[in-house]
């Protein structure tokens, strides 16, 4: 007879620990999850604004077939919660006046826009692309994405070795888009597909490009923000009998015979249970967050092998100027230096590409009558506990990022110093032991595909999930990596 667990700890309110909750809730699994903060979401979540409010971060969906699965398998669906408006542009790209390029859900779409922009040959070469980014996804999706922490040799095995090695794990992003783009500004915006997981297309494995196919399956932005996923997620998880406790603070880890068996909150209150999944960033666990038994039980992560943070600039401003989309990206002149920049030295580029959000725009990019909503983004070192930004840097920064928006024609009323700014330092406090770094371990060289934590940690009965765990960083994989925790603790025996 097949052990079931009868009580499951769950730390964190994000997508991991939502979707964990959900699924063994629904298995009959008596769920407690705690949250520290005084509502659900994690890293997904909203700035309030005088007179708005809009997403922090992440604003839309991909891979829906995650979701989907995760609500119907719970006896709902995800349209009976959510309203969903799928994207036929994905973003507006700008490069200074007279030079923009958008790109569609589409590849024919897109093909026509870079074929006008900057030839046939580009054109050809960018479809010629896609086909590269279907196959690599293709190879990876079963063995990689939806598998308990593969190994590179079980990988090869099931993948089959032509298959995986025709992904070009061993060459850079930054190298393979050579094969395919001879114009610069085209390499340079589909290399953004690393800053997605917060790291370098100068050291990011080409297996990125798989970005390209997961946007052709689909990008979908939710009616009122993705903060209602969130609060769909939570309703379902209440529903299928989890008890959700926010403002519930974990100290500690109990341990009994060699296993976790439940929580210490900061009160002293203990809970007992039969396991314990963390959605939490491994390196906050490795600091001491949860305690020294489950920071023995996770891998140590130097900081230089952390992911990007960011700054960002949250207002409800009006705009001229520019024809913005509901993303924009505007790019720097050195398609490489920023990156150089974060990495290799620790510190903020002179010159930074522009990521605006703007979700009061739809398809058409009609622009509101008054005040409109913003949120503009940078990259930045997460480097707060060895090496902090100071406000003059941080005062540059955003001179510069708004100085890029007039050079590309976007005029705003809004100041940076009248924006709601968010930093690194804000970044760290939040997520302690993390120095600021958004997307976990960064995906730096092929081994790094390896090296992020899954599920299970050492400890036995402590679990990982959250988008710094396998499969890796984003909305969709951070949900997944939690129906793996939950998948890993419904299987372990003690």
């Amino acid at each position: 007879m097949p052990w079931h667990p009868k009580t499951i700890a769950i730390i964190g309110a994000g997508m991991g620990g939502l979707a964990a909750a959900i699924d063994l809730a629904g298995r009959g699994v008596a769920v407690t999850l705690l949250e520290s903060a005084p509502g659900p979401g994690g890293k997904v979540s909203e700035t309030r604004l005088p007179t708005a409010t809009l997403d922090s971060g992440a604003s839309a969906i991909t891979l829906r077939w995650v979701f989907d699965a995760l609500f119907d398998e719970a006896g709902s669906s995800l349209d009976a919660h959510v309203t969903l408006e799928p994207a036929a542009l994905l973003a507006r790209h700008s490069w200074g006046p007279g030079a923009h390029l958008d790109l569609f859900a589409d590849p024919k779409a897109s093909a026509d826009a870079i074929g006008a922009f900057a030839g046939p040959a580009e054109a050809r070469g960018y479809l010629v692309f896609v086909e590269r980014a279907r196959r690599t996804y293709a190879a990876l999706e079963q063995h990689y994405i939806r598998a308990q922490r593969p190994t590179a040799m079980g990988l090869m095995a099931k993948a089959g070795v032509t298959r995986l090695l025709a992904t070009s794990p061993f060459a850079t992003l930054w190298d393979a888009l050579g094969d395919h783009f001879a114009d610069p500004r085209l390499r340079q915006l589909f290399a953004r597909y690393a800053s997605y997981v917060g790291s370098s297309p100068l050291l990011a494995p080409a297996t990125l490009m798989l970005v390209a196919d997961v946007e052709r399956q689909g990008v979908w932005r939710i009616r009122g923000g993705i903060m209602r996923l969130v609060e769909a997620m939570a309703a379902l998880a209440a529903e299928a009998g989890a008890t959700l406790r926010y403002g519930a603070e974990v100290t500690d880890i109990r341990v009994e015979q060699g296993r976790a068996a439940g929580v210490v909150l900061a009160g002293g209150e203990q809970i007992a249970a039969d396991a314990v999944i963390a959605n939490a960033d491994a390196a906050a666990i490795g600091a001491g967050r949860l305690g020294d038994a489950a920071a023995r039980a996770v891998p140590a992560l130097p900081a230089n092998r952390r992911s990007f943070s960011a700054i960002t600039w949250a207002m409800h401003t009006r705009t001229s100027g520019f024809p913005l989309a509901r993303e924009s990206v505007f790019l720097a002149p050195d398609p490489t230096a920023e990156f150089a920049q974060i990495h290799h030295r620790g510190r903020l580029p002179a010159i930074s590409s522009v990521h605006l959000s703007a979700p009061d725009r739809d398809d058409s990019g009609a622009a509101p009558d008054g005040p409109e909503r913003l949120l503009a983004l940078v990259s930045a070192p997460a480097r707060e506990d060895q090496r902090p930004l100071d406000a003059a840097a941080i005062a540059a920064c955003g001179d510069a990022a708004f100085a890029r928006l007039r050079a590309c024609g976007l005029d705003l009323d809004a100041t940076p110093e009248q924006a709601r700014i968010t930093t690194p330092a804000d970044f760290a406090r939040r997520y302690p032991g993390t120095g600021g770094a958004l997307y976990g371990q960064a995906v730096h060289g092929w081994q790094a595909t390896f090296q992020r934590p899954g599920a299970r940690t050492a400890l036995p009965g402590f679990l990982l999930a959250g988008g710094g765990t396998h499969p890796g960083a984003g909305v969709a994989m951070a949900a997944l990596s939690g129906r793996l925790a939950a998948a890993a603790a419904l299987e372990d025996r003690p």
